[in-house]
């Protein structure tokens, strides 16, 4: 257990949810988010973090029918998804998020039987957020995350390491940070690989010296 809080009273149990999304386009509305995968990378309260210790846990995953006539190939190559097949098979995106909706309903309630509030976690966040909130509120009306329930590790490692901003790359970063996990670009791999990367940088001391 690491990063130890204040007063109970002072903070608000927290769970972080690992989220990566496939897109087939560099926005939502005029292009689609294609898949999505979360899981829980840990619990956070006034006594400090706890990680999710199996890095299999079940997680949330769907491939969605798209919003727009429009997309770019290179982009939709990367997560490996046919777009006549997602057209054909893919879920309704109202359905997808409304199940999603309750799938983080039922994870905001963490181990010890409280509740906690979700906030999303992403490497880099900013891409996958949009299309997350986007969608969240397009379809659903409503955001579980709130506007601004998000945390990137990008950012997160550059606060700990107090390097620059600019030029971060996992590649920068100590080996001890990495997950054993492969980057495959499907998006509940990629949210388990994130989850391990984002309890290594909360439990990590920090560049010493």
């Amino acid at each position: 257990m690491a990063t130890t809080g204040g007063a109970a009273g002072k903070v608000t149990p927290t769970v972080y949810v690992s989220v990566d999304v496939e897109a087939d386009g560099p926005i939502p509305g005029p292009y689609s988010m294609v898949s999505f995968g979360a899981v829980v990378a840990g619990w956070h309260d006034a006594d400090g973090f706890r990680r999710v210790r199996d890095a299999g846990a079940a997680g949330f995953y769907r491939e969605l029918r798209p919003v727009s006539d429009t997309w770019v190939p290179e982009a939709l190559a990367v997560s490996g998804l046919d777009r006549a097949a997602l057209l054909a098979g893919g879920t309704e995106p109202g359905v997808a998020m409304g199940k999603f909706t309750r799938w983080l309903e039922r994870v905001r309630t963490g181990p010890d039987g409280r509740r906690y509030r979700p906030v999303m976690v992403g490497y880099p966040a900013v891409y996958d957020w949009q299309f997350l909130y986007w969608y969240l509120v397009r379809f659903t009306g409503s955001s579980p995350f709130g506007h601004s329930g998000c945390l990137d590790m990008k950012t997160l490692y550059a606060a700990r390491a107090g390097v620059p901003f600019a030029g971060i790359g996992k590649r920068s970063m100590p080996e001890e940070l990495l997950p054993g996990l492969p980057h495959t670009h499907h998006a509940l791999d990629d949210a388990r690989e994130q989850a391990v990367l984002f309890a290594n940088l909360m439990e990590w001391e920090g560049v010493s010296g």
